[in-house]
């Protein structure tokens, strides 16, 4: 079976390796974007609008088969105001540095939370256009995350382009993610790789 190639809409290379291994299963190539192309205005209101939003962009900018990916950070004790929803690096209205990020949310933690820890979860959707211009589109409970928690404190390890990874702890344990063998990832983390590989085989017919 020959290798299916799709462009990854992002920019971020640390989501582009993560869904290269969570689809390395599958005949597929994955390309990400170059880094002069432009940043697409993100103002839907779900993360579905909004992956829709840079699939359609990024398929008219290059005319070839492309998905997007696009998540909403749910904060259950945060007023709904002040909750960040699509905006997770947007929350003030202007993107944020991967330090800036750090502080905005420890510092939410510090105003909502409690004993150092507030409540937190990933809602995901992911958007994709064949070279038909069929459009593929997902917002299931199986790629979003489970509950987990944000501390007050950062890790000093830092993933760029994911700096929320400093402050993600383990509602169970009470662990840094970092601080998390790949057991403990496991069973601790809700595992959301195959509602991902299951999407990708349906929409181009893997497995079927």
């Amino acid at each position: 079976m020959n290798a299916y190639r799709l462009l990854y809409g992002t920019g971020n290379p640390a989501k582009l390796d993560a869904m290269r291994d969570w689809l390395k299963e599958l005949p597929v190539i994955i390309d990400g974007l170059d880094k002069n192309t432009p940043d697409v205005p993100e103002d839907g209101q779900t993360p579905l609008q909004n992956a829709r939003q840079k699939a359609l962009y990024y398929f008219e900018a290059y005319r070839r088969p492309v998905f997007s990916c696009d998540s909403g950070l749910l904060l259950p004790e945060v007023p709904l105001e002040k909750n960040p929803g699509v905006h997770t690096r947007r929350p003030e209205g202007r993107p944020l540095t991967d330090e800036e990020m750090l502080a905005y949310y420890a510092s939410l933690v510090r105003q909502y939370g409690k004993a150092g820890y507030l409540r937190a979860l990933y809602q995901n959707a992911v958007c994709m256009i064949l070279e038909d211009g069929e459009i593929f589109e997902y917002d299931g409970e199986d790629i979003c995350s489970g509950e987990f928690l944000l501390a007050d404190t950062p890790h000093p390890l830092r993933t760029p382009g994911w700096p929320l990874d400093s402050l993600s702890v383990s509602a169970e344990t009470k662990k840094y993610w970092f601080d998390l063998s790949c057991a403990e990832r496991e069973k601790s983390h809700k595992d959301i790789r195959p509602g991902f590989v299951r999407f990708f085989q349906k929409a181009l017919a893997y497995g079927s």
